[in-house]
């Protein structure tokens, strides 16, 4: 158990790691365009030429041809070749945010190019595009599961604790967001709030719209662990030496709920993440030119592109290996969470 966690948490440290990291990792930038390259494959790494075997790999640089059908097609030009180089200089980008850097881990001399997953109709680096685009759909998916895990906490506590009434009421409410159909809701909510707005704005209106609608089912688990809790003997003990409420859920109860919001928090980042994609994909969402999972997906509605282009499905893989890895995170906190409370 211990060492499925380790591998778990290293590869989701590992996964957020190359993703705040993006512009490092990323050979190019995700915005700039080269119209030579519209729809090319992944590049083809290559040890060996007419002149033997390589330590260094190379590629060489794909010459746009028409086929049969008059339609664009790729062949390599192995007239020049094209080593790939680490730690090299390329397009600026701002690390963190913060200070303005050019280095890249990887990358080849120009007019070369290496482009992992491809390019899109626009002849933007697709592997590019999936890292800077992972950057919004992750964090939207991360801060949006703070809000309705903070939201749901809030709630959940009160409506435990105090009961009656205020445990009537609130859990009204709850039963009234659980059984409304979230997805359709979501869409409709954010149909009616305004489309062309900021990156930013775009940004924190998304994490804000699916925070606050999913709020209900971990208000719900919240207030049933603090209903069992505060009935505790060690807790009525401590009520009547006088402790104050206020010490009590500190001391006493809250404790026991942060094993419960860890493994929500495993649970819902990948559903949020995956309702951010959803918004985007049907525009609702961030918008181009700036990438994320959702409109980089969004091409695919079209049905040529889908049979032809398969390697533009690379943000639905990496969508998937990110819910994966929450999934059986998850899998885990609950198990020890049974092995606990057994």
């Amino acid at each position: 158990m211990r060492t499925r966690t380790a591998i778990l948490v290293a590869l989701l440290a590992g996964l957020h790691l190359v993703l705040l990291f993006a512009g490092f990792f990323a050979p190019y930038d995700p915005t700039t365009q080269n119209r030579d390259l519209p729809y090319a494959p992944p590049t083809r790494l290559h040890f060996m030429d007419s002149s033997g075997f390589h330590l260094h790999p190379f590629v060489y640089a794909w010459k746009s041809v028409v086929d049969d059908n008059q339609s664009d097609s790729y062949r390599e030009d192995r007239t020049h070749e094209y080593p790939i180089r680490v730690f090299v200089s390329g397009s600026s980008y701002k690390l963190l945010g913060i200070c303005e850097t050019s280095a890249h881990l990887f990358g080849v001399a120009e007019p070369g190019k290496v482009v992992v997953f491809g390019t899109d109709a626009y002849g933007r680096d697709e592997f590019s595009r999936i890292l800077f685009g992972g950057q919004i759909s992750v964090a939207a998916g991360i801060t949006a599961t703070l809000i309705a895990l903070l939201a749901g906490s809030i709630l959940g506590v009160i409506a435990g604790y105090y009961g009656r009434w205020v445990d009537e009421s609130l859990m009204g409410v709850t039963e009234l967001f659980l059984s409304l159909p979230w997805l359709y809701f979501l869409l409709g909510v954010r149909a009616f709030l305004p489309l062309h707005l900021s990156t930013i704005r775009t940004f924190f209106l998304l994490t804000g719209v699916i925070g606050l609608i999913g709020w209900a089912r971990p208000a719900r688990l919240v207030r049933g662990l603090v209903l069992s809790a505060r009935n505790r003997n060690y807790v009525l003990a401590a009520r009547g030496f006088g402790g104050s409420d206020v010490y009590l859920l500190r001391r006493h109860i809250l404790p026991e709920a942060f094993g419960l919001l860890l493994t929500q928090a495993a649970l819902l980042v990948p559903r949020y993440i995956a309702a951010e994609v959803t918004l985007s994909f049907f525009g609702l969402g961030v918008n181009e030119p700036v990438p994320s999972w959702g409109n980089m997906l969004s091409t695919l509605q079209q049905y040529s592109v889908l049979v032809s282009y398969g390697w533009l499905l690379a943000p639905a893989c990496a969508l998937v290996v990110t819910s994966v890895i929450y999934s059986s995170l998850a899998d885990v906190f609950h198990s020890r969470l049974k092995s606990y409370s057994t």
